[in-house]
């Protein structure tokens, strides 16, 4: 499922209050005192606070400030889109000197979304599969500004996964290769939020929730941190069952390097990357974006038949993310497609995992409700 867009937007109230002089002791001294000194004396107490709240209005004010030689403000209050999502999974596991390699089966889901100025909602499902309890489940919303991003992901998978690659030392496991595996579910919840430093030229939203128009070539330094948090339920007694079954009973076993049960990965990053968006036409845009991320990860998981009860790391890793993205929009219609892929890899001395997922969204939608300042110029 795609990218649910959602951006918030601050809003600032500023009160004032009146300054009253209320001492009568001493008020002969304060009429025979100079006008000026006077008008100092009543003025001078609300200035400060004046000048604090015109500073912080003037930040708030700057996340949104764009050069409009290259970017083209939205001109509209809603939209509606439409939008179809390919998704791709490939998870690896490795203990000891054996390793696997499980895909889920292909999907293609759809879905509405609809959206109000900063704010953009949606849900896609899977079709042929209509159930919304059970299955794939995935939720995603981001909040965009000219100069800071949010990401917000939810994901859980269902149990549709194959073997595509067995590999156990010299043993020949190619009878394994495309064998349904239902006995792993994976998860995956997280957020990102990243600064774009030529926040004024260059338009990540442009390219990625068209809610601008980038009508000049330019691209951006990024910079984040990220948490996420990683679950994997293994049933490795099911995969050992599937040996089994095509060579015999405790012919070949498992290591006990993948006897996992259940493991809880947990991963604070800081991300650098760059990110440009290329107009080879009007009113079209190639976009891409590609970050690098150091990962501090920490994991809790239980391992069988492990005395412990249980085994802990903590390590650093490279991950990274890939965003790519072809966009027409004309300010009133909007189409395209983009492509997002993420890496995340997790090693230890008995159990290594690389998770790699990512989709390929397809969409088609409007903007309306046109805006007060723009209905002159219609």
């Amino acid at each position: 499922m795609r990218l649910l867009t959602i951006a918030i937007g601050w809003m600032f109230a500023m009160t004032a209050g009146a300054v009253e002089l209320t001492d009568t002791i001493g008020a002969q001294e304060e009429m025979e005192a100079p006008i000026e000194q006077l008008a100092d004396t009543v003025v001078a107490e609300p200035e400060q606070p004046k000048k604090k709240l015109g500073l912080i209005r003037r930040i708030i004010r700057g996340f949104d400030r764009l050069d409009e030689r290259y970017i083209e403000p939205q001109h509209y209050v809603f939209a509606a889109m439409l939008q179809t999502t390919y998704n791709y999974e490939r998870y690896s596991l490795s203990g000891g000197n054996q390793s696997i390699t499980m895909k889920p089966d292909r999907n293609l889901r759809i879905g509405p979304y609809a959206g109000w100025k900063w704010v953009f909602l949606g849900y896609t499902f899977e079709l042929g599969n209509l159930n919304f309890g059970g299955g794939r489940r995935e939720f995603d919303f981001s909040m965009y500004s000219s100069q800071i991003g949010i990401d917000l992901f939810y994901r859980r998978t269902g149990q549709d996964y194959k073997l595509k690659q067995v590999n156990f030392g010299n043993a020949d496991m190619s009878e394994l290769e495309d064998q349904p595996f239902n006995g792993i579910e994976v998860g995956i919840t997280g957020a990102n939020i990243y600064y774009i430093f030529n926040h004024g030229r260059f338009s990540y939203p442009a390219a990625f929730s068209q809610s601008t128009i980038q009508k000049i070539s330019c691209g951006s330094w990024l910079a984040g941190v990220g948490y996420t948090r990683h679950s994997l339920d293994f049933d490795s007694d099911q995969l050992q069952d599937l040996i089994d079954s095509k060579f015999g009973k405790n012919a070949i076993l498992v290591d006990s390097g993948l006897r996992v049960d259940e493991v809880r990965y947990y991963d604070l990053s800081i991300s650098g990357g760059y990110a440009y968006n290329w107009v080879f036409a009007k009113n079209w845009l190639f976009g891409s974006s590609l970050q690098m991320a150091l990962g501090y990860k920490r994991s809790f998981g239980d391992m069988m038949n492990d005395e412990r009860g249980g085994f802990t790391f903590k390590n650093m890793n490279i991950d990274g993310v890939g965003r790519f993205a072809v966009v027409y929009n004309n300010m009133r219609w909007y189409a395209g497609a983009s492509a997002i892929v993420h890496t995340y890899n997790y090693s230890m001395s008995r159990f290594r995992t690389n998770n790699t997922f990512g989709s390929l969204n397809v969409y088609v939608g409007c903007n309306f409700g046109l805006k007060k300042k723009y209905r002159k110029k219609s």
